[in-house]
């Protein structure tokens, strides 16, 4: 067998290069644009006349009694619970109903719903009576009280 050597060379390469599959440019949508006119906000007339006032919003108070709240401005001490002893819904001048300990010195009682002005008394421990007169509070009423132990 006999080996020829070949000349030739390889093909030559073209010049102009086709752009691969995902080179080529997509097709555009095309989009209408409209244009938007802005209004401009619309100033009210001016007129010789003061404004008139507004009148104030009443609230109504709810229908039925108002829960009243007795509460004592006092440091019993720590370990020490505070009662209050009574005539109204719920108490008795024979035994005392704990307070709720708010803070440290503030201790509250509260009274869903009373028709008659409220009578009371405040005792530590249920023990020892505060001294002075007995606390007097209204139905429906709010009442801050600072006890002499």
């Amino acid at each position: 067998m006999k080996k020829t050597k070949t000349s030739a060379g390889a093909a030559p390469r073209s010049t102009t290069k086709k752009p691969a599959a995902a080179e080529t440019p997509a097709a555009k949508p095309s989009v209408a644009v409209k244009a938007v006119a802005t209004a401009k906000p619309v100033e009210p007339a001016k007129s010789a006349e003061a404004p008139k006032p507004v009148a104030p919003v009443k609230r109504a108070k709810p229908a039925g009694p108002q829960p009243t709240v007795i509460q004592a401005n006092v440091d019993i001490g720590f370990g020490n619970s505070l009662y209050v002893r009574g005539e109204g819904p719920g108490l008795s001048w024979d035994r005392g109903v704990i307070m709720d300990c708010v803070k440290d010195d503030l201790w509250a009682f509260t009274i869903a719903a009373a028709a008659k002005p409220i009578i009371f008394k405040f005792l530590v421990n249920d023990e020892t009576w505060c001294t002075g007169d007995d606390y007097v509070v209204e139905p429906g009423n709010k009442i801050t009280l600072v006890p002499t132990l």
